[in-house]
């Protein structure tokens, strides 16, 4: 005896396609995401005859700030400046002195290298920022404090100060709100390592630990 076959339609492409659906919502949902990057030129000066560690915790080098949404109708931001605090610490100690070593970890006793006169540990103390909301100018305003440490292999304090750094987008005719966030950060930046390079050696405990330091070079090459 023959029957009559009916087709039942295959219900994996349709829960595909609503996951698919799903996921673009959800995704549209998030924040704008904004990966820091620009250039970073060295500094043009004389470099300390002196070869610095670095030290930069995971916290700072991965470092990112959120901004949530204060309405529907605001965007929230999630900006990852990490790579680029890396990357301008990094030219602008080169540019400062004479070798820079990269420390596979943080200062204290396991870390001792007679090689190295001492390290530099640079943190995010605090960071504050202006996003303009329901306007079309794109100006944005980061302000930075960093807290910086100078110690020995070992771990030992040398200098402890804090230091600030400003950026403004320097102008509101760009394309995105995006481009804009990005120049206000690699503005900031700039000018940490303006500060940094002019201030360093003003830090009394600085100033102090570079005229031993340098006399004792000095002496020992006579």
């Amino acid at each position: 005896m023959s029957g009559l076959m009916t087709s039942v339609p295959d219900s994996k492409p349709l829960l595909w396609l609503a996951g698919a659906l799903l996921l673009a919502l959800l995704t549209g949902c998030g924040p704008a995401e904004v990966v820091v990057k620009g250039d970073f030129p060295a500094p043009t000066m004389e470099k300390l005859p002196l070869t610095i560690g670095v030290w930069y915790d995971p916290g700072f080098a991965n470092h990112e700030f959120f901004d949530e949404a204060k309405s529907r109708k605001d965007s929230s931001w999630l900006v990852k400046s990490g790579e680029a605090q890396v990357q301008m610490w990094d030219t602008l100690l080169a540019g400062m002195f004479a070798r820079v070593v990269p420390m596979s970890g943080r200062p204290g006793p396991g870390q001792m290298n007679p090689a190295v006169d001492a390290v530099l540990v640079p943190e995010i103390a605090e960071l504050q920022y202006a996003i303009p909301a329901h306007t079309n100018v794109k100006v944005y305003e980061i302000w930075i404090r960093y807290h910086l440490q100078l110690v020995t292999t070992g771990g030992d304090p040398i200098a402890d100060w804090t230091m600030p750094a400003y950026g403004k987008t320097p102008t509101a005719f760009l394309q995105t709100d995006q481009a804009a966030v990005n120049l206000a950060a690699v503005m900031a930046l700039r000018d940490a390592g303006a500060n940094f390079a002019t201030s360093f050696a003003r830090v009394p405990a600085v100033q102090a630990w570079l005229q031993q330091r340098l006399g004792n070079e000095r002496e020992a090459s006579l």
